[in-house]
This record gives C-alpha cells, structure tokens and sequence, in this order.
C-alpha cells in the first residue's frame, strides 16, 4: 500500500506541475505571414523633389521694342502656325519710312538704267572711232576722247549700280524696323497667355527682368519630364535608361519614358541637397490622355532588374540581414539571408530560403521577436 500511495502521489504532483505550466505559460504571439515568392525586383532612384512636365517648346514672346498695341490676330486657346502673325504695335511712322526707301530704291533703279544704257552707247561709240582711227578715217584724237568718254560712262553706271543696291540695303533697314512691330509664332503651338489689350503699351521682356512676356506659346501635343535626382545617384544615370513616370493628374497609371538629357551640371540652392536636373522623354501616350504643361510628376530610374528571382517585401528583413520563420515547434526562429536587388518594395533573396516559404509579416509588433512562441494568424499572399 505504501507503494501505490508513493506513485499516486509522483503522478498527482506531476499533474499539478503540468497543470501550472499549462496556465502559467505566456499566451502565444499573433502573427502573420507571407509566402516567398518568384518575381521581377528592380534597383531604382527617385527624384529628390517633385518633378515637373514641360512642353517640348515652349517661349514667352516679348517685342524688341517697346509700343501701343495696334492688333492682336490670336487668343488664348488659339493654334497657330510657324511664322503666323501674333501682335503688331503701331507702327505707321515706320510703314511710311519704308514706303520712301522703297520710292528710293525705284528712282535709284531707273537711275542705273538710264546711266548704264548711255555707258553703253559711249562704249560702241568708243569703238567706233577706234576702228576708223586704225584707217586713218578720224583723227587719233578723237578716238581717244571717245574712248575717255567711254570710261566715265563705264565708271558713272558703276556708281548708279551701287547706289541701287545701297537704296535696296536702306529698304532692308526700313523693312527690319519696321517688322520689329510685329510679333509672329517660331514654331507651332499654342497661345497660353496674351498680355496686354489692343490700346495698352507693351514692353520688351529681357531675361532676368520680372516682365509678363506678350505671348505665352508651346506645344500640346509634346511633352518631356523634369526632375531633379540627388548628386549621389547621379553618376549610375545615362541617356536611355528606362523610366517610369507618375502623375498626381492619373493616380494609379504609370507612363513609360526612358532618359533623354542630363544636366552637364549639378544645381546648388540654399538649403537644398545638391541635385542634377534629369530629363525623360514619354513614350506614346494611351489613347484620351492629355498632358498640360506644369503637371507634377515623379520618375523612378531603373537602374538595373532581375525577373524571375525568389522575392519578399522590404520591410520584412530585420536588421538588413535576416527574417523572421515559424518552425515546427511554432517558435519563431531568426533565418540568414543573402539579398540581392532590393528596392522600396522589394528584396531579391540569394541564399537562405525557398519558394513557398512563410515568413512572419507582422515584424516590430510587441513580442514577435526570435524564439517567441506563436500562432499564425492569417497567411497573406503578396
């Protein structure tokens, strides 16, 4: 009887010891976790500040001379053609300035003719006489009168010949002066702005004087992407790198563009990191699409891409060099990795785990650390 007390009470104060392990021991960690994955991970940059589009031309139109406005031919909104007039300020002062060097030119031009048709008759003159001296039929005198005649001649239709082309130069002059009154389109595009009413005096617009131009032109149907990238990813960017493009305008849709110029030369503001300026040109744009000129816009620069690779999300490695796993005992275990390509969403995994393989996904929540016992709550598939 002893004996069998003895193992009773072995067994009950076993019992006991299990009972208290079981509800002493800590609640088990919620988490969650995610399968590892095969996919495309890429190696990008960003624009430091928000970028910006710009129309392929675009220039803020300003006369050479200051003056009231006589007539404006377009509108905002109007499309106009290369070389199409724009503005014209009053200008009848120089019309007629130009109507008296063209009355010039013409008086210089009959001038000329008349002067170089007596050279002319002189010349065969001078010859004639020649010819007869040569027979004794005329003195050798005159011959040689005739033939100083001839010269003078030659030379006075030499000086109408020049005055006429000095009367066309002055027609020129006049003409220049004259097409300073008017503002014409350098390319196609269209009008963005106007700046002034007919009646109103308009200014010249220098660069690096705050002066609103007369006309505001670009292009609609061209556009490019501006934006500055830090200094210190500068040097991996070249021309035809692929780019994608975001756009505050189309949330949600990328536009493909690849790399068409890079600043020759780094930007240095106050109080702003040192950046270079980084232009992408778009790819065809999809059909019902319209760009404006000053939409904001942001690039990200593919640097470098590795498709098919084992991938997890970035945020999920701790420590930049391992991951959290639930192990068979459903304890947390820390797992070693070898990363590859990594980017804001994505980290490419070399060595240390395989496709199907669940990592936890919950990483920084209170108590899911290395060795935690734990419970999966929910599998997320990325």
């Amino acid at each position: 009887m002893p004996m069998k007390k003895w193992v009773v009470s072995v067994v009950s104060a076993a019992v006991l010891v299990g009972l208290f392990y079981y509800w002493s021991r800590p609640e088990p960690v919620m988490v969650s976790v995610v399968a590892v994955e095969r996919g495309t991970v890429e190696r990008t940059v960003a624009n430091t500040r928000a970028g910006s589009v710009k129309a392929c031309q675009r220039s803020r139109l300003s006369l050479p001379i200051g003056g009231q406005i006589s007539k404006l031919y377009v509108e905002e909104g109007d499309r106009v053609v290369a070389g199409q007039l724009l503005m014209a300020l009053w200008n009848e002062d120089r019309v007629a300035q130009l109507d008296v060097t063209k009355a010039s030119e013409l008086s210089a031009k009959k001038e000329q003719q008349s002067v170089c048709i007596t050279a002319k008759s002189d010349m065969r003159e001078s010859r004639r006489l020649a010819n007869l001296a040569k027979k004794n039929l005329v003195s050798k005198e005159s011959a040689d009168v005739a033939k100083s005649h001839a010269g003078s001649s030659a030379a006075g239709c030499e000086a109408a010949k020049a005055r006429e082309a000095q009367a066309h130069s002055t027609v020129a002059v006049a003409s220049a002066v004259l097409d300073q009154t008017y503002l014409r389109a350098p390319f196609a595009g269209s009008v963005a702005e106007v700046t002034g009413e007919v009646g109103e005096f308009s200014t010249p617009s220098p660069p690096g004087v705050a002066t609103p131009p007369a006309i505001d032109l670009l292009t609609d149907d061209c556009h490019y992407i501006s934006a500055p990238i830090d200094e210190v990813d500068a040097s991996e960017i070249a021309v035809g790198i692929e780019v994608r493009v975001t756009l505050d305008a189309f949330r949600e849709q990328l536009f493909p563009a690849r790399i068409r110029r890079i600043s020759p030369y780094i930007l240095d503001f106050e109080k702003q990191a040192r950046t270079v300026e980084v232009e992408a040109e778009l790819e065809p744009l999809v059909e019902g699409v319209k760009l404006l000129a000053g939409y904001s816009a942001d690039m990200e620069i593919i640097l470098d891409r590795h498709e098919n690779v084992l991938r997890i999300p970035s945020e999920l490695v701790v420590d930049d060099s391992y991951v959290l796993v639930v192990d068979d005992n459903s304890e947390l275990q820390r797992k070693a990795i070898t990363k590859g390509l990594s980017n804001w969403h994505f980290t490419e995994v070399k060595k240390g785990l395989v496709e199907g393989e669940q990592i936890v996904s919950n990483v920084g929540n209170a108590g899911v650390i290395d060795g935690a016992s734990v419970e999966i709550g929910n599998i997320e598939d990325d």
